[in-house]
């Protein structure tokens, strides 16, 4: 696994939502990887601090505006 493959697969980890193999591959790579096992960290940290923002705490042109810029970021 890549840690670009990594990254794009830690919301489905946390979630509990990677297939068995997949989820070895995930775990067998943080083993590996001290930079995905920070960016893991800092990942949980974050969801720890952050929590879950209210679905009514953007407006509607920020959270597009946001999506815009997120879907194409891996591709820039």
């Amino acid at each position: 696994m890549t840690c670009d493959e990594f990254v794009e697969l830690v919301t489905a980890f946390l979630d509990d939502a990677l297939d068995p193999a997949t989820e070895d591959r995930f775990v067998e790579h943080l083993s590996r990887c001290d930079g995905c096992e920070r960016y893991l960290a800092q990942f949980r940290a974050t969801i720890a601090e952050l929590g879950e923002l209210p679905p009514d705490s953007l407006s509607p042109a920020v959270r597009a505006d946001l999506l815009d810029a997120f879907r194409d970021w891996h591709r820039g």
